[in-house]
């Protein structure tokens, strides 16, 4: 028998009511579609989720009466839920973002790009088939597995005193225990003073090794203070016979320019008075000064000489031939 759960008109709050008539089931259509409003979306049914199917252990279900009413603060939960989820959906919708609209003459179309073409068709044949079954009860818990008892039970009685005395048993025991306990302190009583030993000739071998660095620096302090003695009269000495040396060539070549130049300076008085070096200084004024300023003032008077009688020249000329316009119509 099948079984659809439909939306009652009368009931408030959109509440489900059941129905065992067999009725169609309404085709639909492959995807969802987008409602406007919460009013038009269908409302589907399933007992799985319904209140009244009881789950679980059978033995504690609760009954509910025939007359049960449904409680107003769920109701109010649920429509502000369903509210909040429409909201929520609306509000995805409206930021999604989505293509532009297409220019004017156009419009858009699907188009595949996947590596292999496959045939498009307008509307896809589906089939929607539903089915109600029964519903069942839960499985009752499995119960713990426990193995089937195989074998004999022996058991063993034993007396007081028979296994253990402890006056007898524990006496080898702490004699071990105290032996063994005095050999180890005896062994770190010995390693702590061979400890002590090694340190103290530590310390030893430490001041000795100190006082030998000490003095190895003092003896290389008073050999470098010995080399740099020694270096620096040697670069004294060196110094004062290379002063001696230079003093040496200079009055060599003192005496021999003195030699040199005793019978060169007279030719070469003579050679430069015969070449003009030697002049008067009144005779050397004239022809410097002098004579210069004289040429410089002629060359200018004699410009302005030839400026003169070329602007005249000049004058003479256009006067001669403005008379010669104005009596040239008479001679005619």
């Amino acid at each position: 028998m099948t079984s659809v759960l439909q939306p009652h008109k009368g009931a408030p709050n959109g509440t489900y009511t059941f129905s065992s008539r067999p009725r169609p089931v309404q085709n639909r259509s492959k995807y969802r579609e987008r409602f406007a409003d919460q009013d038009d979306e269908p409302s589907f049914g399933n007992i799985m989720y319904d209140r009244r199917v009881v789950r679980g252990n059978t033995y504690a279900q609760h009954v509910l009466p025939t007359t049960a009413q449904p409680d107003p603060v769920e109701i109010q939960r649920q429509q502000e839920a369903r509210r909040r989820a429409l909201a929520r959906k609306r509000a995805k919708e409206h930021f999604r973002p989505r293509t532009p609209e297409p220019l004017e003459g156009r419009k858009h179309m699907d188009v595949q790009t996947e590596l292999y073409l496959e045939e498009l068709s307008d509307r896809v044949e589906d089939f929607s088939v539903e089915c109600q079954t029964d519903a069942f009860l839960d499985k009752p818990a499995t119960p713990l597995f426990i193995p089937a008892k195989t074998g004999k039970d022996v058991a063993t009685q034993i007396a007081e005193g028979e296994l253990f005395d402890f006056d007898v048993e524990v006496r080898p025991l702490l004699e071990v225990l105290v032996g063994k306990t005095m050999e180890q302190s005896l062994l770190e009583v010995r390693e702590e003073e061979e400890l002590a030993s090694l340190r103290a000739q530590q310390r030893a071998f430490q001041e000795l090794r100190n006082a030998e660095l000490v003095e190895v620096q003092r003896l290389e302090e008073q050999e470098r203070r010995h080399r740099e003695e020694k270096e620096r009269r040697l670069r004294q000495q060196r110094e004062v016979l290379e002063r001696e040396r230079e003093t040496a060539d200079k009055i060599a070549a003192r005496a021999f320019a003195q030699q040199y130049l005793a019978d060169l300076l007279p030719s070469v008085f003579s050679s430069l008075r015969d070449h003009g070096y030697f002049y008067d200084p009144v005779e050397r004024d004239l022809e410097t000064s002098f004579l210069p300023w004289l040429m410089t003032g002629v060359s200018e008077a004699l410009e302005k000489r030839n400026a003169a009688r070329t602007v005249l020249d000049m004058l003479i000329r256009d006067v001669a031939e403005q008379r010669l316009k104005l009596y040239q119509p008479l001679m005619e």
